[in-house]
């Protein structure tokens, strides 16, 4: 977690290293490490609320807010909410926001927020291209894959797997970036978010380090 913080105020190094061969191998992986690092994090806290292991990790963050890095501001606001929430508070916190009684204030589905509906055909065209690429969804998980979550671990699963950069970045703007910052948008102001503000926050840092990262590719 420290770790990925301290090569936050070294956004632009970090989006063209991959693309940059002169680059040290090293420091590309090292850079592709935190990403995978990010993407799971993200992922963690939008499958469930975090646990107390989580929080500890998140208190042990070490971040200025005053720096002028909108990721490390981002870093260092998870770590105050961190600090002023629990788990009782957490539980009720992510209950109210994406489950609730017959459903939560947000829907962090692709197919809500690119049709108005679940179980369209974003979802659709999500599942061929998974099948393509050999992934397919864990007995255990109930929800459909587009779901925030999913997308991320898809994300940090093909980053693992060495996926070539350009079926990342058409994966990614197909199926994360045609909505993901609207739905962080959201979360950030949603009524019943108090720690998911800041976890909005860092999402829709991170999503605009990304499309910069991908746009930046050749």
């Amino acid at each position: 977690m420290s770790k990925a913080l301290e090569q936050s105020n070294e956004e632009e190094t970090c989006l063209v290293s991959e693309a940059n061969p002169a680059m040290d191998l090293a420091q590309q992986e090292e850079e592709q490490a935190l990403r995978i690092q990010l993407y799971m994090l993200l992922a963690q806290m939008l499958r469930a609320e975090p646990n107390e292991q989580l929080l500890g990790l998140l208190q042990q963050i070490e971040a200025q807010a005053d720096d002028a890095s909108p990721m490390v501001k981002a870093w260092a606001e998870i770590r105050l909410a961190s600090e002023m929430t629990d788990r009782e508070s957490l539980e009720d916190e992510y209950y109210q926001l994406f489950i609730g009684l017959g459903r939560g204030e947000l829907v962090p589905f692709a197919s809500w927020y690119l049709t108005g509906f679940l179980m369209e055909k974003p979802l659709a065209k999500l599942r061929q291209d998974l099948q393509a690429m050999g992934y397919e969804r864990e007995a255990s998980v109930h929800e459909p894959e587009d779901h925030a979550a999913a997308l991320f671990e898809v994300m940090a699963m093909m980053l693992q797997d060495g996926i070539a950069y350009e079926q990342q970045k058409e994966f990614f703007q197909q199926h994360i970036a045609s909505w993901m910052g609207r739905f962080m948008d959201e979360l950030m102001v949603a009524k019943a978010a108090r720690f998911y503000r800041s976890v909005g926050q860092l999402g829709k840092q991170f999503m605009d380090v990304e499309e910069s990262y991908f746009s930046m590719m050749t």
